[in-house]
């Protein structure tokens, strides 16, 4: 199986985005995506950095850390409620209602 792109790899491109951001003539919107570029930089020099300690110390930087004792735990989400996660229901008939309407398509009640 062949491996992805490596850390260096992503690093690469974020320093090649943030020489073409440089061809965004709108001012604003070009420090804009140069704070982001650099942001994201930073994050994966943090990250790189983060994972070869814990390697050195002989830990595995890509385990996942399991819940202590009596903490609650949280059921997992159906796949129904993931799709309505942050639908908005009609307070009147309590049918769905898209972002984009000023009505309820079921009953006609306004928002």
């Amino acid at each position: 199986m062949a491996e992805g792109p490596t850390l260096s790899d992503f690093m690469r491109h974020l320093q090649a985005v943030l020489e073409e951001s440089t061809d965004i003539t709108d001012a604003e919107e070009q420090e804009q995506r140069q704070w982001q570029i650099e942001a994201a930089i930073q994050e994966a020099i943090i990250f790189g950095n983060r994972y070869r300690e814990l390697q050195e110390h002989g830990l595995d930087p890509l385990r996942l850390i399991k819940p202590k004792t009596g903490d609650p735990i949280v059921p997992p989400v159906n796949k129904i409620e993931s799709l309505q996660s942050g639908v908005m229901h009609c307070e009147g008939c309590g049918a769905h209602l898209d972002a984009d309407l000023t009505f309820c398509p079921a009953c006609g009640q306004k928002k």
